[in-house]
């Protein structure tokens, strides 16, 4: 499975439920990566999405606790579930897309982060995701060059492989 997020300086991802910025630069990247694929996502993140509704042209599968949450999408409600929907994929075609929640619950079945790292902190962010660069299970394997958006945002692209993923 792969993870793809959005960090500022202090891996902050989100401030009172939504994202800290919004780069085109970095939406067409996520674009790009998961499109056509699986991805996967907290019902807090879905009701971000424009009309609250899943991503058009992937297989969108929401982790919710919420037994009677329905959606036109596939729905798990623990991992004993995901893990039933996402069998016959491959784990390569398998984006974590958010929340907080979600990427922490994730994140050790996870080989590969793709982290948009941006050049800002935001203060009063209220969603974190877990600092790789400290985390001794993760290793940055690229790092693209700075960029400035349309916005004027600094980011860049890295991308991180896990040493030790565990089996899903």
């Amino acid at each position: 499975m792969n993870i793809i997020v959005a960090v500022d300086r202090n891996w902050a991802i989100g401030k009172k439920g939504q994202l800290l910025f919004r780069i085109r630069e970095d939406l067409e990247y996520f674009r790009t990566l998961t499109t056509g694929n699986c991805v996967v996502y907290g019902r807090k993140t879905l009701e971000t999405f424009p009309g609250g509704e899943p991503l058009p042209y992937r297989d969108n599968v929401v982790l919710t606790e919420n037994e009677s949450f329905e959606v036109d999408a596939m729905v798990a409600h623990n991992l004993d579930e995901l893990c039933r929907i996402i069998h016959d994929y491959p784990t390569e075609r398998i984006y974590v897309i958010g929340g907080a929640s979600v990427y922490r619950q994730l994140l050790p079945y996870c080989d590969t982060a793709y982290v948009t790292k941006i050049d800002a902190s935001i203060e009063g962010a209220d969603a974190f995701f877990p600092n790789l660069d400290i985390d001794s299970n993760w290793q940055m394997t690229e790092e693209g060059e700075n960029q400035q958006s349309g916005n004027s945002v600094r980011f860049r692209f890295a991308k991180y492989r896990n040493k030790r993923p565990r089996d899903f």
